[in-house]
């Protein structure tokens, strides 16, 4: 397909009363921006895309946030695009409909990069729907000068190998600062290729320069500069630069000073139904609590604070900006903010008599108090507490280092029904190393003795207590890196036992919701987290059969991605088992070694003995004890950053 930049909007509009949900591809929501296409030398245009549908995408913070940052510059300009459903995929393709952003609607293959931002890996799939309805070349090795560079982000970019064939690069960490030095690169490069031609000094044609360019900052992972080496039995040997000037290991980037980043300013508002119907502020980033499971906590360490002060600016300006009337206050353990507390009943003396509601979706058992609960309900909307103990049985949760014991649960739990609360939801994980059935099975009792405090603080019957399974998947960067993942028939059998128990139960069985995931979508998550640049065939082979939103449990089909598996590892010396439930060596060569997530390999392994170890101590969350070398702060040259700040949160006249 040429790469106009003319807007594909008269050819989709005729079609859109033949999908489902034609809104989600109409753009023009509240905050959107549209920018002219600019100067071709000067102007430096992004496609971002979270690789979800809609309803899913437009929520992404990340992409909102590059999406600001990039439209606030200058000759840039950013647009987004979301995976399209199979019944849009059908008509665009029956109709030559390319790839497009909803903003503008012009095809993506004419922008110069396509940023696309992963949480979850099952989401391979569908880029590779973008990729191919885009009419860019589905292999890297493919492309031409007239081809957008291909760079994936989020978590999951943390190992990208199973994607190298498909993206020219990818990015580690956070993005706000990293996307505008990517632009300028590619700025540079547009003005000399306008000039040279061909002629660079490298002897490198001109993809291959920019790629080359982006690559010797240290900042960007460039794949195909990089030669992966098996030995016969297909066992990882080496990853090793290709090309002078390429680092041997690519670092992460990390924004420092948050209060200088206080995104999104100008929050998206959905058309159409999505899953968070609320505006979020990220409180903090980093979390040094060091759950031995948890990627997110590890690969964004150290701690980063907002001030109360930008806290109270942001959550003001977006209620403005957006008309939300929910504020989500983010992080990865929000109450572990320094001056929660303040933060807490700042907010809710400004916005107590209107309509505004304050949650913290994310809060740990230990971190809970009934004070700051009943401050982010004032306004009288009391919504289900949740709380994730992780493990069932004490025992496992030393093991995972998630330090909760039971009784902090019952204390926590008989506080929030003493005080009104109906409704608790635990989160547990199923398949985590050393677990036996008996540890499973010991989260029926947990919920037994929450239902049983609940009824008795309260005095009524009608306490309710879900329990949501999922289960474990071992990622990469974490101390569970080198752990077995458990086989699925085995997860299946260990819930099946814990339904069994939870439904026997005559006293406590109806007041306990029970819900879970079997264990196939972790296994091809796990071969998709963990696994190396051959999973790729995998993942391709797994498209070319159908597959599409994997995410979603009614388009994933197991069977399918087994047998592309069969298929494309076939030769290799490798399956399935071998990515997944096979425990890893020491002095195994990991295909993300080359990555560098500030994370010492060292720490990381002892972690993972100690874990293994029943008589090792608790690691203690560093923000209040000495350092426990993880490796972060020290190559960074910095210092956890956290409050108090000493700054109050005034109740402006909102009322």
């Amino acid at each position: 397909m040429p790469a106009t930049a003319e807007s594909l909007f008269s050819v989709l509009e005729p079609h859109l009363s033949a999908v489902s949900k034609p809104i989600q591809y109409v753009g023009g929501e509240l905050n959107s921006v549209q920018k002219p296409w600019g100067d071709d030398e000067s102007t430096v245009r992004w496609a971002l895309m979270y690789p979800d549908a809609y309803e899913i995408g437009l929520t992404n913070q990340g992409v909102q946030i590059l999406y600001e940052v990039l439209n606030e510059c200058e000759d840039v300009l950013a647009e987004r695009t979301y995976a399209v459903w199979p019944d849009m995929e059908a008509v665009q393709r029956e109709h030559g409909i390319p790839q497009f952003p909803v903003d503008d609607h012009r095809p993506v293959r004419a922008f110069d990069l396509f940023g696309i931002s992963f949480s979850p890996e099952l989401g391979y799939t569908n880029l590779l729907t973008a990729i191919d309805l885009a009419g860019i070349p589905l292999h890297a090795v493919d492309r031409t000068e007239g081809d957008p560079v291909v760079i994936a982000g989020g978590h999951a970019a943390f190992n990208p190998e199973p994607i190298a064939d498909f993206i020219d690069a990818a990015v580690l960490g956070d993005g706000e600062e990293v996307v505008l030095a990517i632009t300028e690169v590619v700025r540079e490069w547009k003005r000399d290729a306008a000039r040279r031609g061909d002629a660079f000094e490298s002897g490198l044609d001109p993809r291959d320069e920019l790629l080359r360019r982006l690559a010797v900052s240290g900042g960007v992972y460039v794949p195909k500069f990089y030669d992966v080496a098996y030995d016969a039995d297909g066992v990882l040997v080496s990853v090793t630069p290709n090309t002078a000037g390429v680092p041997e290991r690519v670092h992460k980037h990390t924004l420092m000073d948050l209060d200088a980043w206080p995104y999104p300013r100008n929050p998206l508002v959905p058309l159409a139904e999505t899953v968070h119907e609320r505006f979020s502020v990220e409180i903090f980033r980093g979390c040094t609590r060091g759950c031995r499971f948890c990627q997110a906590g590890m690969i964004t360490r150290p701690v980063r604070e907002r001030s109360i002060s930008t806290i109270g600016d942001m959550v003001e300006n977006g209620i403005r900006k957006s008309g939300f009337e929910e504020v989500g206050l983010l992080s990865l353990s929000s109450a572990d903010h320094t001056e929660i507390a303040e933060v807490a009943t700042g907010l809710a003396d400004r916005y107590e008599g209107t309509n505004v509601s304050l949650s913290l979706p994310s809060t740990r058992v230990d971190a809970f108090n009934i004070t700051l609960a009943n401050e982010f309900s004032r306004n009288g909307r009391r919504s289900g507490l949740t709380f994730a103990p992780e493990g069932g049985s004490e025992r496992l949760r030393k093991v995972i280092n998630k330090m909760v014991t039971e009784e902090d649960l019952i204390r926590t739990v008989a506080a929030a029904y003493s005080h009104g609360w109906r409704q608790v939801k635990l989160y547990f994980m199923c398949g985590l190393p050393t677990e036996t059935d008996q540890d499973v099975l010991e989260i029926a009792d947990l919920a037994r003795k929450v239902i049983a405090k609940g009824r008795e603080v309260s005095g009524r019957n009608d306490i309710r207590c879900t329990v949501s399974i999922g289960g474990f998947v071992p990622k990469p960067h974490t101390p569970f890196q080198w752990a077995g993942q458990l086989d699925h028939p085995t997860t299946d059998e260990r819930l099946r036992k814990l339904r069994e128990v939870v439904r026997a139960d005559k006293r406590f069985g109806r007041a306990i919701g029970f819900r879970y995931h079997d264990g196939k979508p972790g296994i091809v998550e796990g071969l998709l987290s963990r696994g190396d640049r051959r999973v790729g065939r995998v993942i391709e082979a797994t498209w070319r059969a159908g597959g599409r939103f994997d995410g979603w449990s009614e388009h994933f089909s197991f069977d399918r991605w087994m047998a592309a598996a069969d298929e494309a590892l076939a030769g290799t010396g490798v399956d399935v088992d071998w990515y997944t439930t096979r425990q890893r060596a020491y002095d195994e060569v990991l295909p993300w070694d080359h990555l560098d997530s500030g994370l010492d390999k060292e720490w990381l392994w002892e972690d993972w003995e100690a874990a293994l170890d029943p008589q090792a101590d608790d690691v203690e969350d560093c923000r209040w004890t000495p350092c426990y070398d993880c490796g972060v702060c020290p190559e960074m040259g910095t210092d956890i950053q956290i409050g108090p700040t000493g700054q109050k949160l005034l109740p402006l006249s909102v009322v």
